[in-house]
C-alpha cells in the first residue's frame, strides 16, 4: 500500500451575510485571533500542505496571513461548496496528495485530535465525513442511511424531503471531509446545481460515490459542539466563550493558579507555565508568555508580552509587546506599550507610560512619567513629572539615562541628550544639553518673591 499524503483545503470563500459585518466571516474574531487562524492552527501539527479557497473580501484574508501567500486559490464566483473544491482540485492534485482534507473555516473549535479521527481511515475507504448529532441540527445536511445504517447521502436542510429521504435521524454533517484523490476526482464533474440554492454542493459527492460502489464512511463524533460551524454573532460568541473556558481550565489543571477563572480570558497562543498566578478580570492575548512565579492582578489588558519569574503586575495596567523581568513591580494604571523592556528588580508604578525603552536594573520610575525612546541604566531614579520629549514632529531621538541617576520631579529631558552615570538633575529642570557623568544640573527660570498688596477691608 503507498505511503499517505494528505493536503487540505480549506473554504473559506463565504461572505458570511449573517455576521452583519463588512469582513469576511472567516475574519471574524475568537479570543483575539481571527477564526481562520483557529482552523489552521488545528492542521498544523499533522505537517500537511493547506490550500485555502478565498472569494469574499480576498485581499483582505491574503493580508491577514501574509505568511501563507502562494496557498490561495480564488474562487471567483461563488457558486457553492462543491464549485470550490473543483476550482482548487488542480492544486490538490500538483501537492501529490493521495488524499485531500476538506474543512470549512468557520469551525474554529476544531482540534488536531478530532481530525485525526477522520484521517485515520484514509485507508479504509474512498469519501469519510465527520457527523454529529446536536440537539438542535439547524440548518445542517442531514445525513441519510438505510435500513442497515449504510450512508446514502447527505441532503441540504432545504432540500431535505421526509417522503423522499426517510424520516429525520438527528444526524448531520460536521463539514469536514477527507476525499481519496484518484477515486474522487471523477466525481466532481458530475456535481449539479438543481437544487433550491442553484449551487453546487460538495455534499452531493457522497450520494454520487455510493452510486458509483465506492466506500463511503461516516465518522460519528456525538454531539461535539467543536465541529459545528459559525453562522451568527450569537454562535461565535458561545464559540469564543467555549474555547475560553477549555483554554482556562486547561492551564489549571496543568498547575497555573488563576482566580476568579470565569473572569480571565487567554488566547490560544498565549504561554503560561505552572506556578504562575493570574487574578481575575484579566486579559491576556497574541504570544505573551508567563513565566512560573509570575503574578498578574486583576484589570490587566495584555498582549505579545513576556513576563519573568518572580514579576508582579498589580491591578489597572495596559501591556503590549512589552518584557517585563525578574522581580519587576509594574503598576497600578500603567501603560507599556511596545519594546518597553523593564530589566530586574525595576519599579514602574501609577500612570507611567513606557515606549520602546528599557529600564535597567533596580531602576524606578514611580509615577506620572513618559518615557519614549529611552534607555536607562542600573539603579537610576526617574522623579514623578519627569517626560522624555523625543518627537521634534518629523522624527524620534533618543534619550540616554545612565547608571544611578537621579532626575528630578517634573523634568523634561529633550531628546537627544544624554544624562551621566551618577547625575543629578534638579526638579522642574528642561534639559537640552547632556550632563556629564557626576554632574549636576538645573534648568529652570529664577525664583522672584513680590510683596503682595492685600486690599483693606
Amino acid at each position: 500500500m503507498s505511503e499517505t499524503k494528505l493536503t487540505a483545503v480549506v473554504l473559506a470563500a463565504g461572505k458570511g451575510t449573517r455576521m452583519h459585518s463588512s469582513r469576511p466571516k472567516v475574519l471574524q474574531t475568537l479570543l483575539g485571533e481571527p477564526m481562520l487562524h483557529h482552523v489552521y492552527a488545528a492542521l498544523t501539527p499533522s505537517g500537511m500542505d493547506v490550500l485555502t479557497v478565498i472569494g469574499h473580501g480576498a485581499d483582505m484574508v491574503e493580508a491577514a496571513f501574509p505568511e501563507r501567500q502562494g496557498t490561495f486559490v480564488e474562487q471567483t464566483e461563488q457558486l457553492g461548496t462543491g464549485h470550490a473544491l473543483q476550482v482548487a482540485w488542480s492544486a490538490v492534485e500538483a501537492t501529490g496528495a493521495t488524499h485531500c482534507l476538506v474543512i470549512n473555516g468557520d469551525t474554529p473549535l476544531i482540534t488536531p485530535e478530532e481530525l485525526e479521527k477522520l484521517t485515520s481511515v484514509a485507508g479504509t475507504c474512498d469519501l469519510a465525513f465527520m457527523t454529529i448529532t446536536p440537539r438542535d441540527p439547524a440548518s445542517f445536511g442531514r445525513v441519510v442511511r438505510d435500513e442497515d445504517r449504510r450512508i446514502r447521502a447527505i441532503v441540504e436542510a432545504k432540500d431535505f424531503d421526509m417522503n423522499v429521504h426517510g424520516s429525520v435521524t438527528g444526524e448531520v454533517n460536521a463539514g469536514i471531509y477527507l476525499l481519496r484523490v484518484d477515486t474522487v476526482s471523477a466525481l466532481l464533474d458530475q456535481l449539479e446545481n438543481s437544487n433550491a440554492s442553484g449551487e453546487y454542493y460538495i455534499t452531493d459527492l457522497v450520494e454520487l460515490a455510493v452510486s458509483g460502489g465506492l466506500v463511503v464512511t461516516g465518522v460519528q463524533c456525538g454531539d461535539d459542539p467543536s465541529l459545528m460551524g459559525i453562522n451568527s454573532p450569537r454562535e461565535l460568541i458561545t464559540a469564543e466563550n467555549t474555547l475560553r473556558r477549555r483554554i482556562v481550565e486547561g492551564l489549571i489543571d496543568r498547575g497555573v493558579l488563576i482566580h476568579n477563572p470565569d473572569t480571565v480570558i487567554i488566547g490560544p497562543d498565549v504561554t503560561v507555565e505552572p506556578g504562575a498566578e493570574i487574578f481575575g478580570h484579566c486579559e491576556i492575548y497574541g504570544t505573551s508568555f508567563v513565566a512560573a512565579g509570575a503574578r498578574l492582578g486583576s484589570y490587566n489588558h495584555i498582549t505579545d508580552a513576556s513576563f519573568a519569574p518572580g514579576c508582579e503586575v498589580r491591578q489597572f495596567n495596559h501591556l503590549e509587546g512589552a518584557e517585563v523581568g525578574e522581580g519587576v513591580q509594574v503598576g497600578p494604571y500603567s501603560r507599556l506599550r511596545p519594546g518597553a523592556v523593564l530589566k530586574k528588580d525595576a519599579r514602574v508604578g501609577n500612570f507611567v507610560e513606557i515606549k520602546k525603552s528599557v529600564v535597567g536594573e533596580g531602576s524606578k520610575a514611580s509615577h506620572l512619567t513618559y518615557l519614549g525612546d529611552t534607555e536607562i541604566g542600573a539603579g537610576a531614579n526617574i522623579g514623578a513629572g519627569t517626560i522624555t520629549c523625543n518627537y521634534d514632529g518629523k522624527d524620534k531621538f533618543k534619550t540616554e539615562i545612565r547608571d544611578g541617576a537621579f532626575i528630578g520631579s517634573n523634568t523634561a529631558l529633550v531628546a537627544p541628550v544624554t544624562v551621566g552615570r551618577d547625575a543629578l538633575v534638579g526638579a522642574g529642570s528642561t534639559i537640552t544639553k547632556d550632563v556629564p557623568d557626576q554632574g549636576a544640573a538645573i534648568a529652570r527660570g529664577k525664583q522672584v518673591n513680590l510683596k503682595r498688596r492685600l486690599k483693606k477691608s
